[in-house]
């Protein structure tokens, strides 16, 4: 080989040697910076600093099983409030969330979570009644990570204001109740997330009777899935 070449072949070595293990680090580091985020949703605690998080709760679903807190633990899962007799919106919510589960379906550690705002007529027996009835007019629910869970009235209320949503008894109310349409997504620390509008806005919540917003929703649990998926940053230690 002559003197020449051998040259030419050191500066092409040297090059690579430069170049190549900038150009992996900014391709792997470019997701990274540039990663995507959901909002939380609501104030700080003032006297802690910490995020707002869903108060403690205890429910039992349609399985006469206990749902908790501890029984979200480790998944993201999406809330809404119904009852079983509504003759308005609530069909076309279950109708709703039950598509959203169907997309989802392929991902683990997502759960659903529909609170009855009715617990004196929604008992576990009459939630097994009103999947059946869903089921035979082509809604497809799948109990395996769907909790229909009623309790104590006031608690089923108080638990409404954690998830920012608003549920009432209201006798010039269709179904003599008044609930909130939307579905809530929480992280696996139990806060309130959200994506932002076209115009940069906090969405906070996802309106269940509109399709369009599912999908929103949808693509929003898949960028909060992979959030926890992100590399964690870790401190030099000298």
């Amino acid at each position: 080989m002559s003197l020449k070449i051998k040259s030419i072949t050191s500066v092409v070595i040297l090059t690579l040697l430069l170049v190549v293990p900038i150009t992996i680090y900014s391709y792997l580091t470019k997701g990274f910076n540039n990663f995507i985020k959901l909002e939380i949703v609501g104030e700080k605690d003032p006297a802690t600093n910490n995020d707002h998080i869903i108060s403690g709760f205890s429910f039992i679903n349609q399985h006469g099983n206990t749902i908790n807190n501890d029984s979200m633990t480790g998944n993201i899962y999406i809330a809404d409030f119904f009852f079983t007799h509504c003759p308005s919106i609530c069909p076309i919510m279950t109708k709703n969330m039950a598509y959203v589960q169907k997309k989802l379906s392929v991902y683990p550690n997502v759960r659903f979570l529909s609170h009855t705002v009715d617990p004196n007529n929604d008992t576990p027996e009459r939630f097994m009644q009103y999947v059946d009835e869903m089921r035979n007019n082509n809604v497809a629910i799948d109990l395996e990570n769907w909790d229909f869970v009623t309790g104590d009235k006031d608690e089923i209320y108080d638990i409404a204001k954690s998830y920012f949503v608003n549920v009432s008894p209201d006798s010039l109310a269709p179904g003599g109740f008044l609930h909130s349409e939307y579905f809530v997504l929480i992280d696996k620390e139990g806060r309130v997330r959200s994506g932002v509008d076209k115009n940069g806005n906090v969405v906070g919540v996802y309106d269940g009777t509109n399709e369009a917003q599912m999908k929103d929703l949808i693509n929003d649990v898949k960028v909060l899935m992979a959030e926890y998926k992100r590399p964690k940053k870790t401190k030099r230690r000298w």
